[in-house]
């Protein structure tokens, strides 16, 4: 169920998840996801937004300026 308006059509699709952490910015492409064919809310798993927690963690050791992550590579 979509948290925004409720309504329980969705859509599997993919989406890109940028986080900017101190002064560098991580993005990580292709991120499995549904979005709400209502509103457009975009909601992940539970599995991905754990892959996701670890792929952040990883790119914050790298500490670079700009990190661009392919999903399917990384998780």
């Amino acid at each position: 169920m979509c948290n925004m308006c409720f309504k329980i059509d969705k859509i599997s699709t993919t989406t890109t998840f940028t986080v900017q952490y101190k002064d560098c910015i991580i993005v990580v492409k292709n991120v499995p996801c549904l979005e709400c064919s209502v509103c457009g809310e975009i909601l992940f798993s539970n599995d991905v937004s754990e892959k996701l927690e670890k792929i952040i963690e990883v790119a914050k050791k790298l500490l670079q300026e700009v990190a661009v992550i392919d999903f399917a590579r990384a998780a």
